[in-house]
């Protein structure tokens, strides 16, 4: 006998329970929402191209836990000209992807990402 109380006695049986490490991590900080790697390749492109014409120098990509935002800038320094959100919760509804002006008004939403960046095929104007 030793004086240490038994601790076993003490235990009750919901402690035993097993929790996954990865179900306790995503139960107490969720898993940001990003862009997957065709979307990003659409995405690019289209900058790519926006880029070789002098209209846009800089990007930066947000994952948070409820949206992935693409902010396109004239400089850096600035407000973004144009955000490309992909917000997951809008899928069954309007559409998940959606492209807003440095003003906050949506250009265009959809459900299918090639479709939405449509918005920035440009027109060709004759000029005389």
């Amino acid at each position: 006998m030793t004086d240490q109380p038994d601790l076993r006695s003490l235990r009750s049986q919901e402690d035993d329970v097993v929790v996954s490490l990865t179900e306790y991590r995503q139960s107490r900080d969720p898993v940001p929402v990003t862009f997957h790697r065709r979307e990003l390749d659409a995405i690019l492109r289209i900058y790519g191209r926006m880029v070789g014409e002098g209209e846009w120098k800089d990007y930066a990509i947000d994952h948070l836990k409820d949206r992935a935002i693409f902010s396109i800038f004239k400089r850096s320094g600035e407000m973004p000209l144009y955000r490309i959100e992909k917000n997951p919760k809008l899928a069954a509804k309007q559409g998940q992807y959606s492209v807003m002006n440095a003003h906050g008004m949506i250009l265009k939403r959809g459900h299918e990402l090639p479709q939405v960046l449509r918005v920035f095929d440009k027109v060709l104007k004759l000029i005389d």
